[in-house]
């Protein structure tokens, strides 16, 4: 007789998916960013416990608890019946997803930009743009739009880095405080513009860029100069090289 894979398993992978208290992790660098940044793991699995080992060995060798044993062996059938496409690394994992508090986010008084990704059409892009946020020290990042920021496909992208600081989604422009900055062609050009304090840096997509509505109420305007016939960046391009500009100018 053939032994069935487990249901229930391959159950609460499926529900996950579209439980927005938890994400699903695919992959060795998102599930090492994870755990580095605190995350609440609920479920690891993988089909090859030593190889995951190894892999611990040589990437996160900081991490002291060992992820093989926290791992559950699963056979190869149903680990690959638990994505749609089968990370790699032969990992994956179920996690708590952090309540952030999108208030006091933006009230946040240290002089620390956010980074707002206003209805981007790309989960890739935003994950992308997350881990360009977390590595160059933004505060958090703000998404709007119906793409969720924790989605596995964005979690892969950004390697987990969602974990690393505040990513909150938002229906639309959040009100407050901060001065708003509108990453946009007809502003003034990089690197005379001087990033002010608790600014909240404002991306459009790569093929309308922002909406006029937040051009009107935005306080500053800003482009990234770039050489003839080339007309857009990419979107987590566009935002390291911003925060970059920002952080770079913090050095004494």
């Amino acid at each position: 007789m053939v032994a069935m894979p487990n249901p229930t398993l391959h159950d609460r992978f499926y529900n996950a998916r579209n439980d927005p208290s938890v994400v699903v992790i695919e992959g060795f660098h998102p599930l090492k960013h994870a755990f580095r940044f605190g995350a609440e793991l609920l479920e690891v699995v993988s089909p090859d416990p030593s190889a995951l080992a190894d892999l611990q060995s040589e990437y996160a060798p900081d991490i002291k608890t060992p992820f093989k044993d926290l791992a559950q062996p699963v056979s190869e059938e149903l680990f690959d019946r638990l994505a749609p496409v089968r990370p790699p690394t032969g990992v994956m994992a179920i996690a708590r997803r952090p309540v952030v508090d999108l208030a006091a986010l933006l009230s946040n008084k240290a002089p620390v930009p956010v980074v707002l990704l206003e209805n981007p059409r790309n989960l890739f892009n935003i994950g992308a743009a997350v881990r360009a946020s977390a590595a160059a020290g933004a505060a958090g990042v703000v998404n709007t739009g119906n793409l969720d920021p924790w989605k596995p496909a964005a979690l892969t992208s950004g390697v987990g880095l969602q974990f690393a600081i505040p990513v909150a989604q938002s229906e639309s422009l959040p009100q407050c405080d901060r001065p708003l900055v509108a990453v946009d062609l007809g502003g003034e050009t990089l690197p005379d513009f001087h990033i002010p304090d608790r600014a909240l840096l404002a991306f459009g997509t790569e093929r309308q860029g922002l909406s006029q509505e937040l051009l009107e109420v935005a306080d500053h305007r800003v482009s990234i100069p770039m050489e003839n016939g080339v007309s857009s960046l990419n979107l987590a391009t566009s935002v390291a090289v911003i925060l970059y500009h920002w952080k770079l100018a913090q050095q004494p």
